[in-house]
């Protein structure tokens, strides 16, 4: 029988934080209140060496992205320890913001990574409900709140607003690439077309910092006894039965339809 030695020290210990999957959409989607508990956890329980955010995601919310993000740098500067972005298949749109809140961004040689830019996607149906001789009615306090209606006509005027408000959001995006990476961006490079990048290429451009994995690169930087331990968020009951598949319908469609943007 081994016993513990008293003040013995122990090998390093890197916290793992999984961000899997849509940000945002509905209860399906990762969002920073359901975030929040596991990242605090991974920060503060067992003082890691490190932390490394396993990222795989197609984007969503700029809001929620940027929260998650802004959550990961306080902790990160408040408890003195270094973040790790390590992707998977895909951080792009979103998926990214959240990867550049890591000092380093590492990424498999086949990820996809960059989109870094602003999407709003809808249908026209106005001739459809014409066509089955459904009548639309809309009353509104504000000459604005039936904006971008599907069921109405496109207006000119609709189209330079949303376009309007995308450039800020675009703006604030860009910036925040900006501030973390810096100088590690390829100069002269057009990085924010939303035009995205596979593997070495992401590094060439300064979008990553290196081609490799999780598990080997934590322990060639803290030791080859290096423990790890997994964040993430606990679902609910109701989740765990499946309850939510039905509510969960819609939302799944759409992560499913982002997803397939990047041929996932």
């Amino acid at each position: 029988m081994r016993l513990p030695i008293p003040f013995a020290p122990r090998p390093p210990l890197v916290s793992v934080i999984r961000l899997q999957g849509a940000i945002g959409m509905g209860a399906r989607g990762m969002n920073d209140a359901a975030m929040a508990a596991p990242i605090e956890r991974a920060f503060r329980k067992g003082k890691p060496a490190a932390v490394a955010l396993q990222i795989n995601s197609p984007g969503g919310s700029p809001t929620q992205s940027a929260l998650i993000a802004a959550r990961i740098r306080r902790l990160s500067e408040e408890k003195g320890v270094p973040v790790f972005a390590f992707v998977e298949d895909v951080a792009a749109s979103g998926g990214y913001w959240l990867a550049t809140a890591a000092d380093e961004i590492i990424v498999d040689a086949n990820s996809i990574t960059g989109s870094i830019g602003v999407i709003s996607a809808s249908f026209g149906l106005t001739e459809f409900i014409q066509k089955h001789g459904i009548e639309r009615r809309v009353h509104t306090a504000g000459e604005s709140k039936s904006f971008m209606d599907p069921f109405r006509p496109e207006k000119p005027e609709d189209v330079a607003r949303l376009k309007a408000l995308q450039k800020v959001i675009h703006g604030n995006f860009i910036d925040q690439v900006k501030s973390r990476r810096g100088p590690r961006l390829a100069e002269g490079a057009d990085l924010f077309t939303g035009d995205i990048w596979v593997g070495p290429q992401a590094v060439e451009v300064g979008l990553a910092d290196a081609v490799g994995h999780l598990v080997p690169t934590m322990k060639a930087r803290f030791g080859d006894k290096t423990r790890f331990i997994v964040h993430g968020p606990r679902r609910s009951l109701l989740r765990r039965l499946g309850a939510e598949a039905v509510t969960g319908a819609v939302g799944a469609a759409e992560e499913r339809a982002m997803w397939a943007r990047f041929g996932l």
